[in-house]
């Protein structure tokens, strides 16, 4: 259970966007404080979300022996949910942008403008949860494991999830010019494979929900 869900919660960390915002703030004039900000907002809205998740899915009963379909049913729907995403994305006709032009999105524009506070507010809107952090919380949920090891997992979970947050802060502790060096690299070649990423992290994570799901249902029937 462990693996899969630190698996899963790998795929949801491996977000192009929470890097680029991270870069930015270690690039401001407060990158300490600015930075630690938005990890805390990243880290609140994931355990607040993964707590919530965790009790929705735990209601419904899915982790009781007599709920075995229900379960990798689930499983199944997610990783199918998962496939047409990225169907959707690599499909998507790219939208042109005028570089010339301010982007006029809320996030872009708090960001545009580092500060602590609105650093904490973009963290909680970036980590809103999507399809791979649910399904990690879903792999956690439905185990029939002691509430020690489900709050482990969950913990777990979050620390990979905000990966891109916290990772860069500490090698910016460690070595401010060459991570601020080495993130503005990167962050121009994500810039130009952001969605070929997307698609393929949105393709992982399908297959691997969907050979959960056929795996379970098949030994079940079997």
């Amino acid at each position: 259970m462990l693996a899969q869900a630190a698996g899963l919660a790998l795929l949801s960390a491996l977000s192009p966007t929470a890097l680029l915002i991270a870069a930015v703030y270690l690039g401001s004039a407060r990158p300490g404080l600015t930075s630690f900000f938005y990890l805390a907002g990243a880290v609140l809205m994931s355990i607040v979300m993964g707590v919530v998740l965790l009790v929705v899915l735990r209601s419904t009963g899915l982790n009781h022996p007599d709920q075995h379909e229900a379960r990798y049913g689930l499983r199944l729907g997610l990783g199918i949910l998962f496939f047409a995403a990225a169907t959707f994305v690599a499909t998507r006709k790219p939208q042109s942008r005028d570089p010339g032009k301010a982007q006029h999105g809320l996030v872009s524009r708090m960001v545009a403008d580092p500060a602590p506070l609105s650093a904490f507010v973009v963290g909680l809107l970036v980590f809103a949860p999507g399809i791979t952090f649910i399904a990690a919380l879903q792999v956690i949920a439905t185990a029939r494991d002691s509430p020690e090891v489900t709050t482990l997992a969950l913990l777990l979970v979050v620390v990979i999830n905000v990966l891109l947050v916290w990772l860069p802060i500490t090698l910016h502790l460690v070595a401010p010019r060459l991570t601020e060096k080495r993130l503005k690299a990167f962050n121009g070649w994500l810039r130009a494979n952001g969605r070929t990423v997307l698609v393929g992290v949105l393709v992982v994570a399908g297959g691997i929900m969907v050979s959960d799901g056929i795996y379970g249902l098949i030994t079940r029937s079997g």
